[in-house]
């Protein structure tokens, strides 16, 4: 498995949708941008409640998850999050506990990620350096 830091972009998905719509001012889509872990043994996204609350995201339902020590406990789901990363973006539900942004396998293969283990970055898929490609098989 490997790890890396990556710069992510996460915006609220309601507001992007309502500027679009023109309901509400570019400039008050709330979207922050952090430095994450990106863990290639990690399913699923992961935001810290501080960035929910930046982000103005509530909880739509709870969910059960287990930790890598085999720990299981429910915690709340958010949905509505883009995450950006390398001028590629995904959208994706992320579940609200810790004290960082974690980025999960999934929203790396919708964005056609992958993590260079060696050097510890995230890189574009060389396949698709130019733009995200999914297999729909």
């Amino acid at each position: 498995m490997g790890e890396a830091r990556v710069q992510v972009k996460l915006t609220n998905l309601f507001d992007w949708e309502k500027a679009e719509e023109g309901k509400l001012k570019p400039s008050r889509v709330r979207m922050v941008t952090v430095q994450g872990t990106v863990d290639t043994g990690a399913v699923r996204c992961v935001l810290p409640p501080s960035v929910v609350r930046r982000l103005g995201l509530k909880a739509r339902r709870q969910q059960v998850v287990e930790s890598a020590d085999g720990r299981k406990e429910e915690v709340p789901v958010v949905s509505g999050v883009i995450f950006e990363i390398l001028a590629r973006d995904a959208e994706e539900d992320a579940f609200v506990l810790g004290d960082e942004v974690l980025v999960g396998q999934t929203v790396l293969e919708r964005m056609d990620l992958l993590v260079d283990c060696r050097r510890g970055t995230v890189v574009a898929n060389p396949a698709h350096p130019d733009q995200p490609v999914n297999k729909l098989r």
